[in-house]
C-alpha cells in the first residue's frame, strides 16, 4: 500500500514507513521498551551526575534507581489499569501483558516517590535532598520516554491543522485512540485515509525539555531542600494540565468525563505552587 505513514504536513517532514519493533533471533522487541530502556539509563546517569556535582555518593542513587525502575513500572502499570479496569475484568491475564502497552506516567511517577520515601528513611538519607537530584533523572527519562508513543502512534491529541499538525495512515493507528472529532476530520488521498492530529507526544517531550533546561540553570540559585522536586511537580503538572485536555486516549475518573491526569495536575499545580510561595516568603522575612 501507497503513502507515506507519517507526515508532518505543514513542517515538509514525511515518513514513508515507520516500524514498532525490530526481531532479534526471532524474539521481538518492541522500540517503545528499547526506548523506555534509554530514558531510564540517561535519567540515571543525569541523576547520578547531579549527585556528584553536590558532593554526594552516586551510588546510593544507583543502588535507588534498582528499586525505584521496578516499582515505577509496576506503579504506572496498576494506575492504568485502575482507570481503565473494563478493558481487563473479563481477563486478568492481560493486566500482566506489557508488551500490549498501557503505562501512565503518574502511577511510575507516584511509585517512584514512595519508594524514595521508604528508601531514603531505611538507609536515614533526607528524602527532600535525594529528590533534587533524582527528579532531573525522572523528567530526562520522560523527554526521552514519550517518543515511545511516536513508534506506538499513540498519545496523540484531536484535529488539528495547525503548524505542528500529524498527519498518520489510519490503517496503521490503534482505533481505542480514535474519536468522532478525529474521524469526522478523515483525509482520503490516492484511496488511502489519514488522520491529522496534534503530536501531544511531541508537545509533551518538548515541554519537559524545557523544563529540565531550567531546573539545570535554577539548581544552583536553590533556596531549601526539595525545592527542585517542587519546581517539577508545579511545571510537569502545568505542562500536563494543558496537554492532557488535547488527548484522545485520557484516563477518565469513573463516572465522569473528567480525565484523571487533568484533575492530578491541577492539584499538583495548587499544592507544589502553594509550597514554593510560602517557602520562598519564609527566606525573605528570615
Amino acid at each position: 500500500m501507497g503513502g507515506a505513514d507519517i507526515s508532518f504536513v505543514h513542517l515538509g517532514i514525511v515518513i514513508e514507513h515507520i516500524r514498532d519493533s525490530i526481531s532479534i533471533f526471532g524474539f521481538r522487541i518492541a522500540f517503545y521498551g528499547i526506548i523506555i530502556g534509554c530514558g531510564m539509563l540517561a535519567g540515571i546517569w543525569v541523576a547520578t551526575s547531579d549527585a556528584k556535582r553536590r558532593g554526594q555518593d552516586p551510588e546510593i542513587y544507583l543502588d535507588f534507581a534498582l528499586y525505584a525502575i521496578i516499582c515505577s513500572v509496576i506503579g504506572a502499570r496498576i494506575y492504568y489499569v485502575i482507570f481503565e479496569w473494563d478493558s481487563y475484568k473479563n481477563n486478568l491475564l492481560q493486566v500482566f501483558n506489557l508488551r500490549a502497552g498501557g503505562l501512565a506516567i503518574y502511577g511510575g511517577v507516584i511509585a517512584g516517590t514512595l519508594t524514595l520515601i521508604v528508601y531514603s528513611h531505611v538507609k536515614k538519607l533526607s528524602f527532600f535532598s535525594m529528590a533534587d537530584s533524582a527528579i532531573l533523572g525522572l523528567i530526562t527519562g520522560q523527554i526521552i520516554g514519550r517518543w515511545g508513543n511516536f513508534f506506538n502512534r499513540e498519545a496523540f491529541g484531536g484535529y488539528t491543522d495547525s503548524l505542528f499538525a500529524m498527519r498518520l495512515k489510519l490503517s496503521i493507528v490503534n482505533a481505542n485512540m480514535l474519536n468522532d472529532d478525529v474521524l469526522n476530520h478523515r483525509i482520503v488521498e490516492d484511496g488511502i485515509e489519514y488522520i491529522q492530529v496534534h503530536p501531544t507526544f511531541l508537545y509533551e517531550s518538548v515541554w519537559n525539555l524545557c523544563l529540565l533546561g531550567f531546573m539545570l540553570w535554577y539548581r544552583k540559585r536553590k533556596k531549601f531542600e526539595g525545592e527542585m522536586l517542587f519546581i517539577y511537580l508545579f511545571g510537569y503538572g502545568l505542562g500536563r494540565f494543558w496537554i492532557e485536555r488535547l488527548r484522545t486516549d485520557s484516563l477518565l475518573i469513573p463516572g465522569t468525563a473528567i480525565a484523571v491526569s487533568q484533575a492530578l495536575s491541577f492539584c499538583l499545580i495548587l499544592v507544589a505552587g502553594c509550597v514554593l510561595f510560602i517557602q520562598h516568603c519564609r527566606m525573605k522575612t528570615a
